[in-house]
């Protein structure tokens, strides 16, 4: 399936220590900033669209995939956890680190090849 579009989000989680809050506020990031009618473009339903979701975090294993695939209102998601993002330590050196998640949505759509 070709790519079609990609979308780039960032979120954090200031003092929880919550790797998927900052997750779904970076997928939220992509989602909220764009308005695009990529569906109605080429014909098909929201709910055919396929989303492949890119997560760097650095601490992968702490996101619940299906609290993120949660955040899009329609399409299927595909989400991929991997070591990124960045977690800055408190200055006072105690408590949770301040948590960044990066993401970036890539959407497809099932097409056939069309020769003409």
């Amino acid at each position: 399936m070709p790519r079609l579009l990609t979308e780039f989000g960032q979120g954090t989680s200031l003092r929880r220590g919550d790797y998927t809050e900052a997750a779904c506020r970076a997928v939220k990031d992509a989602l909220w900033h764009n308005s695009i009618n990529l569906a109605e473009l080429y014909g098909f339903e929201k709910t055919d669209m396929q989303i492949r979701v890119d997560i760097g975090v650095q601490k992968p294993d702490a996101v619940d995939v299906a609290k993120v695939s949660e955040v899009f209102p329609y399409g299927q998601t595909d989400v991929h956890v991997v070591q990124g993002g960045l977690d800055i330590p408190r200055p006072e050196g105690t408590g949770n680190p301040t948590i960044i998640a990066t993401v970036a949505l890539s959407v497809s759509f099932d097409m056939e090849k069309v020769d003409g």
